[in-house]
């Protein structure tokens, strides 16, 4: 298959290096979106390239896309996609773009479980279903549900879960776990948890909607509203796993063990809490 005829006559090794200079100044990994956002305007994947595609003719695509990331758009958006856990989530403007950090959710689910496994799953905000499908992914005999507010979210949040785990989740329109009359082994949620006069990299303030974001002066306004409903949705042996600002482990511990619960703690890859467990 030829993919650089229309190209612009640089090689992809050069107009790599090139673009990663440029990049440098608006990302902190350059290196990194240069290369994706080459495999996607070579219809390829990013180890294709590196591996057996660095000296062909640069594709004349590569160059818009340099420039919508210059914009600071993010390269998720960019992609229409972004890898999380061992699926892929189709995303766009109006979701949030899932980041690596929320998988600790998930790996904190499976030491919870252990050789056991959830039959029912619930995500709160579930955004393009990133949570749940994960899980949905990491066990197949489970079943699950996705809440959020916002009808573009939940768009995305339906087609990803045909695609990843279809039959098996339903995406439901709601604000929390209001209208959520039922029990589950696990809940999930990625809550808003930026204080409303943080700054924020222009990637995330320009582009990523705020209502996915921010959560009052100081944070903290949604999980006021979650930690009350906590007890009901969880079954026997149920656990629930929310994710926090590195800064906020001591106050929404506080709020979850004002409701009679026990609260754990996990840490990212960073070393920074990132997970609270619910029990």
């Amino acid at each position: 298959m030829t993919i650089e005829k229309a190209g612009s006559g640089e090689t992809v090794r050069a107009a790599l290096a090139e673009a990663a200079a440029r990049l440098s100044a608006i990302s902190d990994t350059p290196r990194l979106d240069v290369e994706l956002l080459m495999a996607h305007a070579m219809g390829s994947s990013r180890d294709a390239v590196l591996l057996g595609g660095l000296d062909r003719e640069t594709p004349q695509a590569f160059a818009a896309l340099i420039e919508r990331r210059l914009a600071h758009e993010p390269v998720a958006y960019i992609l229409g996609e972004r890898d999380f856990w061992t699926v892929t989530i189709e995303v766009g403007p109006g979701v949030l773009v899932p980041r690596a950090d929320s998988e600790t959710l998930i790996e904190a689910a499976v030491d919870h479980f252990g050789a056991r496994a959830p039959a029912t799953i619930l995500d709160l905000g579930t955004g393009p279903g990133t949570l749940l499908l994960a899980a949905l992914d990491q066990w197949p005999q489970a079943r699950g549900v996705g809440v959020d507010a916002s009808p573009r979210a939940l768009d995305f949040a339906r087609r990803n879960a045909e695609r990843i785990a279809p039959g098996r989740a339903e995406m439901v329109a709601g604000d929390w776990a209001e209208a959520i009359d039922a029990r589950f082994d696990l809940i999930l949620a990625n809550p808003p948890y930026i204080e409303a006069a943080a700054e924020l990299p222009r990637d995330v303030a320009e582009h990523e909607p705020a209502e996915a974001l921010f959560a009052g002066e100081d944070g903290l306004a949604d999980y006021r509203r979650i930690a009350p409903q906590l007890q009901r949705l969880m079954a026997p042996g149920g656990v629930a796993i929310l994710e926090i600002g590195h800064t906020q482990q001591q106050a929404v511990t506080a709020l979850i063990e004002g409701e009679g619960l026990n609260v754990a703690c996990r840490r990212d890859l960073g070393g920074r809490p990132r997970a609270l467990i619910v029990t």
